[in-house]
């Protein structure tokens, strides 16, 4: 898989260099990523109305959870951060559970900064 994605890469900067991309639509313009045109329109409206009502999907709350507590035990006295950490280890097996796999946070991290560096 490793030299597939390598062979893309190459493709795509030898692309970026001829200017293939340089004339497309919409070029310039912000993407509109909620609307997806794959989603049909029942289930797009169904999506937009929760949206709007504030809800998220668990995972992405379980997630927010994760973060907003990994930030927060470096503030915390030893008490606390004894709770923090037994807490942060819940919520993973929960998120885990959810996924039906092991979660590992660093790694997912590592990768979207990675995707970030290749994107700029």
């Amino acid at each position: 898989m490793l030299s597939f994605d390598i062979l893309c890469e190459q493709r795509i900067v030898d692309a970026m260099r001829q200017g293939e991309f340089d004339h497309l639509p919409g070029a310039g313009k912000p993407l509109d990523l909620d609307e997806d045109p794959l989603v049909p329109d029942d289930m797009r409206m169904a999506n937009r109305i929760l949206k709007n009502a504030g809800f998220v999907p668990a995972e992405v709350g379980l997630r927010r959870e994760i973060a907003d507590l990994q930030n927060q035990l470096a503030l915390l006295g030893d008490e606390a951060r004894s709770l923090a950490v037994r807490r942060l280890g819940l919520l993973m097996q929960r998120l885990s559970l959810a996924r039906g796999a092991a979660v590992n946070l660093s790694i997912e991290d590592q990768y979207w900064e990675r995707l970030k560096q290749k994107a700029a």
